[in-house]
């Protein structure tokens, strides 16, 4: 019968009781089959035609399948992510062991210098366990020395610099002249170009004295005579003196001959003296070390020739020698210079601080007994901005006969100071700045003052104690 159904119809034969499976079939077939997978009765699924239990085999093998290739993946995931932070974990690692390297380096480069401060720059190397040193130190430049460390670790690179600098200190000079109980004797024509405080007179006894800026003058009692200044004075009292600024004395003070161009004003406090600037403490750690650079027991004498020197002590307190550098000679200060006898410059010699041993910093030439700068002598610094000659004298002499420190004779250029005796300047003078318990300033002798000199850093060269000025890393 179903064949000739067929045939009419012109379709294929088909059994009695079996129906062709449509789209909608299939999808039956699909669902039944998931349903398989999560609930163990099969009978609800025989209405679609499919047997759960025929097909269970498979539906177990596709389920594994699908969770071990998670569980694939997942793992790889992780393999991955484990080898990547342990390359990390080892670059960091060994880059930090690069940065131990390069800190090692400025350290053993350090300890070169503290042995030897005065050594030449220069590079080396150095091989550990686990890399290379590579190490650079600069000659002195400015006072100051740059030391570069390159650590190497496979590959990884760190580089550190560091600046080491010479110590200083610090000793501001903010007067043209400063002076102690001894005061200020002015010839005619003498002239302090700077500002002037002075614990005693300051007097001009025959001619004028000239003072381009101000002058206070400490204690009841003293007083400026025969002045001209150029600005403002304080002081007790005042004679025969010409002030264009204000002049201001102390009650109980008197004005006798004076003129002001601004005004005459009283105060009725005494006026305070002023320690000088540097301390006995200042001055036994330089002459300590000057000592370290080593002590010479014979008189130091040179003519004629070019000599460097310092730091250095030449004879000893108890058998004083003495330093003479004259006719034409060139002395280069390269530290602390201390002499326990008397010190001569003159006939035209150049004493200066040697540039690569100071760069801008000041340095300090002290003696016990006189000094004597004479014809044409010429003291002065390295050369760069900031940089000054002390010459300094504990003698305590105040007779101008025989001073303390003797300067005369188109001599030029230092800072003068005396602890406790005279300076006496002469005969066309010029002086950066002078200290002293007492001065005495003659005919056309000048005193002529840098404003760089109130914060003056002095430095014993490179004997001296050296600090670590910076310390950073630098790739």
């Amino acid at each position: 019968m179903y064949l000739i159904e067929s045939q009419k119809n012109g379709t294929t034969p088909r059994p009695p009781g079996r129906s062709i499976p449509s789209g909608k079939f299939f999808l039956r077939r699909k669902v039944a089959l998931l349903l398989c997978r999560f609930t163990r009765l099969s009978s609800p699924l025989q209405a679609v035609g499919y047997s759960c239990r025929k097909n269970k085999g498979f539906a177990a093998l596709l389920v594994a399948i699908l969770v071990l290739a998670v569980m694939l993946a997942i793992g790889l995931s992780l393999t991955v992510l484990n080898v990547g932070e342990q390359k990390i974990s080892r670059n960091v690692t060994k880059s930090d062991e690069a940065y131990y390297l390069a800190e090692s380096g400025i350290e053993d480069a350090i300890l070169r210098l503290k042995k030897n401060p005065k050594m030449t720059g220069l590079s080396y190397s150095f091989n550990s366990d686990n890399g290379t040193t590579n190490v650079t130190i600069s000659n002195i430049i400015g006072g100051s020395r740059v030391i570069t460390s390159q650590g190497n670790v496979l590959n990884r690179i760190k580089k550190l610099q560091a600046v080491y600098r010479i110590d200083a200190q610090e000793i501001s000079f903010h007067y043209g002249a400063q002076v102690g109980d001894g005061g200020v004797n002015m010839g005619n024509n003498s002239r302090i170009k700077g500002n002037v405080y002075s614990n005693g007179s300051v007097i001009a006894s025959s001619g004028t004295g000239y003072i381009d800026n101000s002058i206070i003058v400490a204690r009841n009692g003293n007083k400026i005579q025969g002045l001209s200044v150029a600005e403002d004075a304080t002081v007790h009292t005042c004679e025969n003196s010409a002030i264009t600024g204000i002049l201001t004395y102390v009650s109980g003070g008197s004005v006798v001959n004076c003129t002001a161009g601004e005004s005459i004003k009283t105060r009725p406090d005494e006026i305070e003296a002023k320690d000088l600037p540097i301390t006995p403490a200042q001055i036994t750690d330089w002459k300590s070390e000057a000592a370290a650079g080593g002590i010479i027991t014979s008189n130091v004498y040179y003519s004629s020739t070019t000599q460097f020197l310092g730091p250095i002590q030449i004879g000893t307190p108890e058998a004083p020698k003495s330093l003479t550098v004259t006719n034409n000679a060139v002395l280069k200060v390269t530290g602390t210079i201390y002499v326990t006898g008397d010190i001569i410059f003159e006939n035209n010699v150049i004493i200066e601080l040697d540039r690569d041993s100071y760069g801008s910093f000041s340095g300090v030439i002290l003696a016990d007994g006189k000094i004597t700068v004479d014809n044409n002598a010429i003291l002065r610094g390295s050369g760069e901005t900031g940089s000054y000659l002390l010459l300094l004298s504990t003698n305590s002499s105040v007779d101008p006969v025989s001073p303390a420190i003797s300067v005369g004779n188109n001599a030029t250029g230092a800072i003068f100071y005396a602890t406790s005796g005279l300076i006496y300047l002469n005969n066309n003078v010029e002086a950066r700045e002078i200290t002293s318990y007492k001065l005495q300033i003659n005919n056309n002798a000048e005193v002529q003052y840098e404003s760089g000199l109130q914060d003056t850093m002095f430095s014993s060269g490179p004997g001296a104690s050296w600090v670590v000025e910076s310390w950073k890393e630098i790739e």
